[in-house]
């Protein structure tokens, strides 16, 4: 056993501390920026899946249908159409309020003029995001045309490159919203 006299002192110096705390610093801003981007990628992902879950339910529900007459947002979640996290809770549902996976709204109707074709609108979408879902191959099943902040491409411009995608994706504060029509 050592015996400490008043001078003499035991521990952890201040520099050794603060080295400590500096590479937790350093660490952390590593881990939330990894995080944030994960969670980016996963709203992407999910999105798409909402998307692709949304045309598939719309097509059985209205397979023995000669169009799609009467589709809208309460008629989808009435017959159950929409996944149940699209819908928040609460008065949202009885309102036929349904989001995305970024929280912007969704809307979900017969095209007027032609109930052979429906549309889904996807809104509230970042820049980023909605680069990736307008640049995404959505397939020539059933799409007629994609409509991003208004500027429509047909069934034969699609998929539109990135760079068109980011000129037409540039309204800030998530305010890009995208227009798939289907047959």
């Amino acid at each position: 056993m050592k015996i400490l006299n008043k001078f003499e002192q035991s521990g952890r110096s201040m520099v050794e501390m603060l080295g400590v705390l500096a590479i937790i610093g350093v660490l952390s801003v590593g881990g939330i920026s990894g995080y944030s981007k994960a969670m980016a990628k996963y709203k992407l992902t999910k999105a798409q899946d909402q998307l692709s879950m949304l045309l598939i339910n719309i097509r059985t529900a209205f397979a023995s249908s000669p169009n799609y007459a009467g589709l809208a947002n309460n008629t989808a979640i009435q017959l159950n159409i929409v996944p149940a996290d699209m819908l928040p809770s609460g008065l949202g549902v009885a309102n036929g309020n349904i989001v995305n996976a970024f929280s912007g709204a969704v809307t979900i109707q017969a095209v007027n003029g032609n109930t052979q074709h429906f549309s889904i609108t996807f809104a509230g979408l970042g820049t980023e995001t909605c680069t990736s879902l307008a640049s995404s191959d959505w397939g020539t099943e059933g799409l007629v045309s994609m409509q991003v902040n208004g500027t429509n491409y047909a069934q034969n411009q699609l998929p539109i490159n990135a760079i068109t995608a980011v000129g037409v994706c540039n309204v800030a504060n998530a305010g890009n919203s995208i227009i798939w029509t289907y047959y």
